[in-house]
């Protein structure tokens, strides 16, 4: 029996490889003969690159970049040598888990730090990128990753437009050709499970701009500069993205990556299941094992087990699920290809205690082993 298991990570609790590995040796118990392989699962947004280094072998890199309001911030990517690729969150630099609710400003917050990140990356000789863009902090349309990279953007007297929201509307030129040369011999890979055009009430600060700070005396004024922003680019760089499915991710960033920097923008999940290269493993398996902290209707409408299970049932496994916790409305992951998902918690007990890592191993191997005894 081949089995195998792209569990995603219990936020606060386990890791995805330590959900995997647990789920494994409660396999290896009930079928000790069983040819077990564990990958590492994500779906682009947080955890993504630690998921990535974990499961493929890859290399942490540390370092000091540009926080989304100016000052030093620590942030991390992750390497992989084999493919020369860099896995990159964007909301190390610029995520809105790094700003107090207090401090929330769409006018002057920047994603310089993201385009120092990848800075950093080309000069180590990476010339693949993966980067996750959820939870951004920003609505900059990308200005501020692209100024780290050598974009310049002028005012009307030529002097530098600056950072933020801002500076959106100051924007009367551009000038392209003192880029980062080595731009040129990257490929970029956004995950991206967002469909939000740049402007207009269904974009970028409109839908998303209030979690950041955006209020409503600042929405109009700010989707005008945007648009501002989107009809220069389109004069200098003779392209026009600002209706693109992507376009309004993180603050425009996504507009930034499509226009600036040739990227392809593809759902989350799916660019992770390639990367850890699943489908190969998937071929012959009997059956695949998944999961997640929660399994609810959210899971079923796209989230990594779903992912994971859509692809295993192309090649004919049955598909298992377990969660630290399953509500009601988890029926729906039925008919999304889980043929059958199980509550790990056993037993009444406080969140915390179910939540603690060693029990939330010891239940995920427990639960796993006595469902695999009827397979």
């Amino acid at each position: 029996m081949k089995v195998v298991v792209a569990i995603d990570s219990f936020k606060g609790s386990l890791t995805s490889i330590e959900a995997g590995m647990a789920a494994k040796d409660g396999i290896l118990k009930a079928r000790p003969d069983a040819d077990v392989i564990v990958k590492p699962l994500a779906d682009g947004g947080e955890g993504t690159t630690d998921a990535l280094i974990t499961g493929l072998g890859g290399e942490r890199i540390d370092l000091t970049v540009t926080g989304p309001f100016g000052t030093s911030v620590n942030a991390h990517y992750g390497y992989l040598a084999e493919k020369n690729t860099a896995i990159i969150e964007m909301a190390a630099a610029a995520g809105i888990i790094l700003v107090k609710e207090s401090e929330k400003n769409p006018l002057t917050a920047t994603t310089y730090g993201v385009g120092e990140m990848i800075a950093d990356a080309m000069e180590r000789g990476i010339r693949n990128f993966i980067i996750g863009i959820g939870g951004s902090a920003t609505n900059d349309g990308g200005i501020g990753m692209l100024r780290a990279l050598g974009y310049q953007f002028s005012d009307e007297n030529g002097q530098d437009a600056g950072e933020g929201g801002q500076a959106l509307n100051r924007i009367a030129s551009i000038v392209t050709d003192k880029a980062n040369p080595l731009l040129k011999e990257c490929s970029f890979r956004i995950a991206c499970d967002v469909t939000n055009p740049l402007c207009g009430k269904n974009g970028a600060t409109y839908i998303y701009g209030p979690q950041k700070g955006v209020t409503p005396e600042m929405a109009e004024g700010l989707d005008q500069a945007m648009n501002h922003y989107a009809s220069v680019t389109s004069k200098f760089l003779h392209n026009d993205y600002a209706s693109a499915e992507g376009a309004g991710a993180a603050g425009g960033l996504g507009f930034a990556f499509l226009s600036y920097l040739n990227a392809t923008l593809t759902p989350g999940i799916d660019l992770i299941l390639n990367a850890v290269e699943l489908k190969k493993e998937l071929k012959d398996a009997d059956i695949t094992v998944t999961g997640e902290g929660r399994l609810d209707h959210q899971t079923a409408m796209g989230k990594a087990p779903v992912g994971v299970a859509k692809l295993a049932k192309k090649y004919g496994s049955k598909v298992v699920a377990f969660a630290g916790s399953v509500t009601p409305e988890a029926t729906a992951c039925n008919a999304a290809g889980i043929d059958a998902f199980f509550p790990i918690v056993r037993g009444i007990t406080t969140l915390a205690e179910a939540m603690d890592p060693r029990n939330a191993k010891a239940n995920m191997s427990a639960t796993v082993e006595q469902v695999f005894r009827l397979l």
